[in-house]
């Protein structure tokens, strides 16, 4: 709760104000009993119609006061929740858009969707709720014991008999409820999962006609998930059944107990008439401290999720005492491996004590078989995960020895299944940056990419969601003008031209060689035809280097190399490019 408390805190005068409303409009809600068993016992029997009518117009007046006092009071409840769901909201976003990979690995995109929405909302629920009646019912349920000991103490004490057994049911199902949501909450992240899969999917699942095994594999998980309900719902249902049996056997108590004090003369009418009134006051409140409980149990198990996430270091604040004031080394390699090593989650290392060095403005390819951690050497580069042991160096200074906006900011990328977004062509070049048109104009031009943006109808053409109204070679040359239009100190494409036909990647390739001099490029491939004119070629097999040098060296020096070129080039070792 201390999470909730944090963030309602700025609103803390709209929730005083609401509060002091709330107060008043409660306080006319229990007038109105007394002031109607005041006129049964001491003003009809005067026969003085005009007090009647004072007295009516009295209780008239208080229940207009409680209308208006709780309308307006639960306006502002409702937004000072939105608001604090929505700065709450913003903050887990922002938390989540700097997660480091290591982190979101762990806890996972969908536990991170389900945190930003359903715990979310669950916070929403309670903040809104315990501001409608976190004062309405207690007030009721005090004021009204309070007023009722005043009518008539020992009815009062027969009614109240029955409350600490009512706090005892609350307090117990309250803990369990808490533990119950928060397995809910674990099974629904699984479900969000299984879901987000079938529709990122759906193709390759109907392709392979696999809709019947993912049908049973959602069955699975939604069976886990609405056993995990019934269970929490048959648990929490006990305690609005109890409350209402407890209330109601207490009720019967003191109809009893009235009739035979009004018989015997030390009770009157009116007095047991409002004490009926009271009485259900007093049952209602208690019923809606009870949904307090049941709610403020989901929203601590939500808020204890969301808090898990806002709890974890974010990247930019790695490390925390700042950075070394190093100016680059001209003389020094460009980018610098030495005996690096990693490995995802502890297990078996992926790189393997690899060392190699990369010269300023040259261009430099990495090929190997799928799995052999090509791509992981890019990630680690611009420092997604951190390397277990060893150095990488860029221009001389230690990756660890820079701010991580400037480290990246030096890089230009195109990774695997690389991102487009739900907006238009020039803002998925553009992204958010400082970027001329010119700039955009060049890059989409040297990306090959000109002759489609025109068909499309332009840079203000709509994108969809994932880029899914374009082919897979469109896709790639939008993603490498993204690359390129920043003029990159180091550009990496991964993959980048697998989609792309065999003339369309050898002018890129062209134009990369000759508007792009001053970057170092690091082409990832499986592609020799990609990468035959690099200066150096990188062969990677099980996270180690097995071979480097040019096209022509490695023909001669390494065995996988040739395999590779026998399978691509029918055995040619100086294809053209």
């Amino acid at each position: 709760m201390k999470t909730i408390l944090k963030y309602a805190r700025p609103y803390l005068k709209r929730i005083l104000l609401g509060l002091s409303i709330k107060t008043v409009s409660t306080l006319m809600d229990l007038l109105i009993p007394w002031m109607l068993a005041k006129i049964i016992d001491d003003v009809i029997p005067t026969g003085n119609i005009n007090m009647i009518f004072l007295w009516g117009a009295g209780m008239i007046l208080c229940s207009i006061l409680c209308l208006a006092g709780n309308v307006t009071a639960n306006r502002m409840a409702s937004s000072v929740a939105r608001d604090t769901t929505g700065t709450l909201r913003r903050d887990l976003f922002i938390k989540i858009s700097y997660l480091s990979n290591t982190d979101v690995d762990k806890f996972t995109v969908p536990t991170l969707i389900s945190r930003m929405t359903t715990d979310t909302y669950a916070v929403h629920q309670v903040v809104g709720m315990i501001q409608r009646l976190g004062v309405r019912a207690p007030l009721l349920l005090i004021g009204g014991i309070c007023v009722t000991l005043f009518l008539d103490p020992v009815l009062t004490l027969a009614m109240i008999a029955i409350l600490p057994i009512a706090a005892v049911i609350m307090v117990v199902i309250t803990k369990l409820g808490v533990r119950l949501y928060k397995n809910i909450q674990h099974s629904n992240d699984d479900m969000v999962r299984v879901v987000r899969e079938n529709a990122t999917g759906a193709r390759v699942i109907k392709a392979l006609s696999k809709s019947e095994y993912e049908k049973t594999r959602f069955e699975k998980v939604n069976s886990e998930l609405t056993g995990k309900e019934k269970k929490t719902a048959a648990i929490m249902a006990v305690v609005n059944p109890s409350m209402s049996f407890l209330m109601n056997a207490g009720f019967v108590v003191v109809i009893l107990m009235g009739a035979y004090r009004v018989n015997a003369g030390t009770s009157e009418i009116g007095t047991v008439i409002a004490f009926m009134s009271y009485f259900n006051i007093i049952l209602n409140a208690l019923m809606s401290i009870t949904r307090m409980f049941t709610i403020t149990s989901k929203a601590t198990a939500s808020a204890e999720r969301i808090n898990e996430v806002l709890e974890t270091a974010s990247e930019r604040n790695i490390p925390k005492d700042g950075y070394t004031s190093g100016k680059p080394d001209p003389d020094a390699p460009h980018i610098e491996f030495k005996n690096v090593s990693f490995s995802y989650n502890n297990s078996k290392f992926l790189i393997d004590n690899i060392s190699f060095s990369i010269p300023r403005h040259s261009t430099v390819g990495i090929i190997a078989a799928t799995g052999a951690g090509k791509s992981t050497i890019a990630h680690l580069m611009m420092r997604f995960y951190d390397i277990k042991s060893g150095e990488i160096l860029i221009g001389g200074q230690n990756i660890y020895d820079m701010p991580l906006i400037d480290l990246r900011s030096r890089f230009g990328v195109v990774f695997q299944n690389d991102t487009l977004f739900k907006n238009t062509i020039i803002e998925n070049i553009r992204l958010g940056r400082d970027i001329d048109m010119v700039q955009i104009q060049n890059a989409v031009s040297h990306a090959q990419a000109d002759t489609f943006v025109e068909e499309a109808g332009g840079y203000d053409a709509a994108v969809a969601i994932k880029g899914m109204n374009l082919s897979g070679g469109q896709k790639q040359r939008l993603l490498i003008s993204r690359a390129l239009s920043g003029n990159p100190e180091i550009l990496i494409l991964d993959d980048a031209s697998s989609a792309l036909d065999y003339k369309t990647d050898a002018r890129l390739r062209a134009c990369l060689n000759s508007s792009y001099k001053e970057s170092t490029k690091i082409i990832i491939t499986q592609r020799i035809s990609s990468i035959m004119n690099a200066d150096c070629i990188l062969v990677l097999d099980a996270g180690r280097i097995l071979g480097r040098g040019t096209h022509e060296e490695l023909m001669k020096t390494c065995a996988i190399y040739r395999e590779i070129s026998a399978s691509q080039l029918g055995g040619v070792s100086n294809a053209s490019a």
